[in-house]
């Protein structure tokens, strides 16, 4: 390490690169249809949050509205919903909870209401099933009485059989919104109440850290996750309980984990979860923080962009769901132009090229291979969205198409750093840390005190980050100076693009 002696003109050793470490790219906002952009924009103004993580809070309101209102043609054979799954990496108090409730807003106001004027047929429901209970419990006491005697019991036998036939039915109550939900009470949910749904949390380990998510039910868990993903039919078998059948549901993940908890999660389910396609199929984001230099400021009189926002999510909601006489849901199929058609398969076909042996993509093939599935259920969501109707057009399938490529690159930074061993996957998360710290101060030189604070999660121990600058500085990339108890650490210029 370096001491307190060394001198600030001294010369650097040319950089040495991090092993699979790739850079972020700038969040492609302008991609993004006009009135989700500025709602965007205006949000991420007053939280100070990642933009990847408010824009991923704003497509997953765009999900979880749209998604039982149309399924997407990519190409004969190949089709399906345009739910999306989005998982954003960061630490508690990022503010996502925050993000989420400008956008969920006229989602759960849409479902206060359904629940309000629900109430009456809720009490007549509730009126007739206690009914039809007293009915059923006379026909079987008639039945046991007839039976012991020896009597004949066919005429309250067909009763019972005509009862049954005729048991209320619950009046399904739209609930979008789960927090904290396991995957089989989902499937329950979108099999019984109402067959479009999302999970929509700032705590992602309720969701991979949960009971459901354990080694022995692990690989049940995420193939019904991968099935709704797909739109497939699946029946959950239960021991203890009557089995179901999920036919014709939608659902929308969006969830923010730590890091740390990802990483447990990957441990503890071995190769399932990406064995199985699970963590394929999300939109990753793997923002750098924002704590530490997100000022106060207060909030504005007035959201212009993010009440246009609400305004047609709401008007979304409130057209008819189409389903058939079971409560499924038949969305209608969208179609791209062919302009679109031929961007989507030229950027079909260039994810394809970087899949082979050797090829830029080929560690993250299982990602890759979905990307442009993503792509195009991003296209039909802008076109509905912006209430164009008809094909998915050219414009609309571009900016999806940019977002989705983003997303893929977010999965290359994360999966290629995870690949890592623990040791060399610290000091590559603490180098983007101090680039980015590096950049935004205009300096090269960073206060230990600083990383303790704010830095990566599970990287501010004193211990940790001695650790990750050894490793650091063996590859010329930084080093740590001691000057008295005080402790700063030096970036080497080149990497921090500042004068010595």
């Amino acid at each position: 390490m370096g001491t307190a002696n060394a001198p600030e003109s001294a010369d650097w050793p040319e950089p040495q690169p991090l092993v699979a470490k790739f850079e972020p790219e700038p969040y492609p906002i302008e991609a993004l249809p006009d009135t989700i952009r500025k709602a965007v924009e205006e949000v991420q103004g007053f939280t100070k949050a990642p933009i990847a993580m408010v824009a991923s809070s704003a497509l997953a309101a765009v999900s979880l509205a749209i998604q039982a209102h149309g399924d997407v043609k990519r190409a004969d054979k190949l089709s399906g919903p345009i739910s999306l799954f989005l998982l954003t990496i960061a630490d508690s108090g990022e503010r996502k909870s925050t993000c989420d409730g400008f956008f969920t807003k006229a989602i759960r106001d849409y479902e206060a209401v359904q629940a309000e004027k629900t109430k009456p047929e809720l009490k007549d429901y509730a009126a007739k099933a206690e009914a039809w209970e007293a009915k059923r419990g006379g026909i079987k006491d008639k039945i046991r009485q007839l039976a012991k005697g020896s009597k004949p019991t066919a005429e309250q036998e067909s009763a019972l059989l005509a009862l049954e036939n005729d048991k209320p039915k619950p009046r399904r109550i739209p609930r979008l919104l789960y927090v904290d939900a396991t995957p089989q009470a989902l499937a329950y949910a979108l099999a019984h109440q109402w067959p479009s749904g999302g999970v929509v949390s700032a705590e992602g380990g309720i969701v991979f850290g949960s009971h459901g998510m354990k080694q022995d039910s692990v690989m049940q868990n995420l193939t019904t996750l991968n099935q709704l993903w797909d739109g497939s039919s699946l029946t959950i078998d239960r021991r203890t309980s009557v089995s179901f059948t999920v036919r014709g549901a939608r659902l929308t993940v969006a969830l923010q984990v730590q890091e740390p908890t990802l990483r447990e999660f990957f441990t503890r389910s071995g190769v399932l979860a990406r064995g199985t396609g699970f963590l394929a199929r999300f939109l990753v984001a793997w923002p750098e923080s924002t704590q530490g230099f997100r000022l106060f400021a207060e909030a504005p009189e007035n959201w212009p962009n993010l009440a246009a926002f609400n305004q047609r999510i709401a008007a979304i909601l409130d057209q008819q769901a189409p389903t058939d006489a079971d409560g499924a849901l038949t969305p209608p199929m969208l179609t791209l132009t062919t302009e679109a058609k031929a961007a989507w398969v030229e950027y079909h076909d260039e994810i394809e090229r970087g899949l082979a042996s050797g090829g830029e993509l080929f560690d993250v093939r299982d990602v890759a291979s979905k990307s442009a599935d993503n792509a195009a259920r991003l296209g039909a969501l802008f076109q509905l969205f912006e209430g164009a109707g008809g094909a998915i057009g050219k414009t609309a399938f571009e900016g999806a198409s940019r977002i989705a490529a983003w997303h893929l690159n977010e999965s290359r930074r994360f999966f290629g750093e995870l690949a890592l061993p623990a040791e060399l996957a610290n000091a590559a998360r603490l180098d983007s840390w101090l680039l980015e710290y590096c950049r935004r101060e205009r300096t090269h030189i960073v206060p230990t005190q600083r990383v303790q604070q704010y830095g990566p999660a599970g990287l501010r121990g004193k211990a940790a980050i001695e650790a990750a600058i050894r490793d650091l500085e063996e590859l010329g990339r930084a080093r740590l100076v001691k000057e008295g108890r005080r402790k700063e650490i030096k970036v080497n210029p080149a990497l921090a693009k500042v004068a010595k």
